[in-house]
């Protein structure tokens, strides 16, 4: 019973986010609640509950959480002419109620540590002024400092969550919708016949199908999860060592994070901060996409002489013919999204939803062009459910990030952070670098990759823009090290799925994702040292320079750490090769 109701919940879910996509503009304070509300069942209700209590409790709070969503949206024309500011003790108890019910979903969703963070901005907005010297605050009336977070646009409904109800969710409802049907056959079916034939065939497949699944979903976890199911236990039927297979799926799963077109939900609220198109988010992601995959596939080719690693079998490989089948249906509906947004220069979402309707239609049919309508019935559920959870997870976390954003704009925290670390840095650029990556990837260790971006990029990025760094490099910069966290230990998400998927010591599956990602480290700084890299539509010959540059830095890297069996093993080698490669990344082009 629960099931169909949870299908019926993302078809509704569904056709609201489709809905805001051609009903022009609506009212924030009504679009944003709904959008919350829609959200709270997946989190509190279909979810597994740990027990009996922790079920009830959440039917609680999805009603609590409901019923302030409610309030919000229907009395939107009331609540604005508030201007922030609560009226009276049940406008109080219904804030507090929505604040706890966002903390208590962003626990539910991602653990602790972020819901922690937004208590202890929570405290702070509350409590700071009794702080001394310069991080303490005059002081904010509690009906206002709340108010604020609740009833206006400066924190639950600020414009993070903007990003999640225009954009985001109707692009997590396209890779639902193309990963229901023959997509995921096609992707793994081309990522065997493209890689498959070659030395370490099965890693390398395991490379470029995270590539092509990292695509449409933009999630690290569900990339182990989904080609990790069919990549790992054929490395592991080939003698791949355990610890190796792990850590190739863990690293390159990683990187769908920042493959176009889709990328991770990080990607639309870096467009919306620096209020740019999306497609230039897009042009900038891609080299640095590329290059993240090619350094995964050199430390992947350089380890093979050493560990025997074969290529898959002919028999086991699909034919070129069963791959061309199979391709449009992975590759149409990008092609439509590619085409409307840059054909025709219409808003992302557009161009997403024509690319729905194409994914749709395909659903229809089998590889081999045959009509299924039960079948599609079964798909357009499996789509539905999928969407609905992921839109969800993303939605508490970016609505649980709101409430530190709007702590921070309404206390000056963020002003005073930014201070604070150009007085550490000593106004210098590499200095605060170092400490914006440290702070990225331990904050990332935590947190999934949006929500450490957007409170990294919050409290540094305006001092990093400061020192004389662009906007652009700065944001990707930052994104970047919030990537990487997924395989930092000790706290390595990404490494932790594998490793139990594969039957490996996670321990161990960190230290070798660490040798095959090791220049992956290195690649934001050649953000800075060569911006060409990631303005390729602005000068073409110089992302095409500064891209062999740092390819050929990663190449140098991968051969100093890898263990390999031949001359560039021996440790001369090793040592000059880590000095060049590093040379490469940190000697500007002139």
């Amino acid at each position: 019973m629960l099931n169909r109701i949870a299908i019926a919940w993302g078809l509704i879910g569904a056709g609201y986010h489709l809905y805001l996509v051609s009903a022009g503009l609506l009212p924030n304070l009504v679009t944003r609640p709904m959008h919350l509300l829609l959200a709270l069942p997946w989190i509190f209700v279909f979810a597994p509950a740990e027990n009996r209590a922790a079920r009830w409790s959440g039917w609680a709070a999805a009603l609590v959480g409901a019923g302030g969503c409610l309030w919000v949206a229907i009395g939107r024309d009331d609540l604005v002419e508030q201007y922030g500011h609560l009226e009276g003790p049940f406008q109080t108890v219904m804030a507090i109620a929505m604040i706890l019910v966002v903390l208590e979903m962003g626990r539910r969703a991602i653990k602790w540590i972020l819901p922690a963070v937004a208590l202890l901005a929570l405290l702070y907005g509350l409590f700071g002024e009794a702080l001394p010297g310069r991080f303490g605050h005059p002081g904010l009336p509690v009906g206002s400092f709340l108010g604020t977070l609740v009833i206006a646009e400066g924190g639950l409904w600020g414009p993070l969550t903007g990003i999640s109800v225009d954009v985001v969710a109707v692009f997590v409802l396209l890779g639902a919708v193309v990963g229901a049907g023959e997509a995921g056959r096609a992707f793994m079916g081309l990522a065997i016949f493209s890689a498959g034939g070659l030395r370490a065939g099965a890693a390398k497949v395991s490379v470029v199908a995270s590539a092509l699944f990292g695509s449409i979903s933009g999630s690290a976890s569900a990339n182990v999860a989904s080609t990790g199911a069919i990549t790992l236990p054929t490395m592991r039927r080939l003698g791949y060592p355990p610890a190796l297979a792990a850590a190739v799926e863990a690293v390159a799963s990683t990187g769908g994070q920042i493959m176009p077109p889709l990328m991770g939900a990080g990607a639309f609220v870096m467009a919306e901060l620096l209020r740019r198109p999306y497609s230039d988010i897009m042009a900038a992601a891609l080299l640095p996409a590329l290059l993240f995959f090619l350094a995964v596939w050199v430390g992947i080719d350089r380890q093979a002489g050493r560990a025997g690693l074969k290529p898959i079998a002919a028999e086991d490989r699909p034919s070129a013919r069963g791959v061309l089948r199979l391709l449009p249906f992975f590759a149409v509906p990008f092609i439509v999204l590619l085409a409307v947004l840059f054909g025709t220069g219409r808003t992302p979402q557009v161009a997403a939803g024509a690319a729905i309707a194409t994914a749709t239609a395909l659903l229809l049919v089998t590889e081999t062009w045959r009509p299924v309508p039960r079948v599609f019935i079964e798909r357009i559920a499996k789509a539905a459910v999928e969407a609905g959870r992921q839109t969800a997870g993303i939605a508490a976390i970016i609505v649980c990030a709101g409430i530190i954003v709007g702590v921070l704009n309404q206390t000056g925290l963020g002003v005073k952070v930014t201070s604070a670390i150009l007085s550490v840095s000593g106004g210098q650029l590499w200095a605060a670098l170092l400490l914006t990556g440290i702070a990225c990837l331990i904050l990332g260790m935590e947190v999934p990759t949006t929500a450490a971006y957007v409170i990294c990029v919050a409290v540094a990025g305006p001092a990093l823009i400061e020192l004389g760094l662009p906007p652009l490099v700065a944001h990707l910069f930052v994104f970047w090290y919030a990537l990487l966290s997924t395989i930092t230990p000790p706290v390595c998400g990404t490494v932790f799925i594998a490793a139990g998927m594969a039957d490996a010591p996670w321990l161990a599956v960190a230290g070798r994702a660490l040798k095959l990602g090791l220049g992956l480290y290195l690649v934001p700084i050649a953000f800075v040292v060569q911006p060409a890299l990631i303005t390729p539509l602005s000068d073409p010959m110089a992302a095409a320079i500064a891209f062999v540059r740092v390819a050929a830095a990663l190449w140098l890297i991968a051969a100093a750490v890898a263990d390999g069996a031949d001359v560039l093993s021996r440790p001369w080698f090793r040592l000059l090769a880590l000095v060049v490669g590093t040379a490469l990344l940190l000697i500007p082009i002139t």
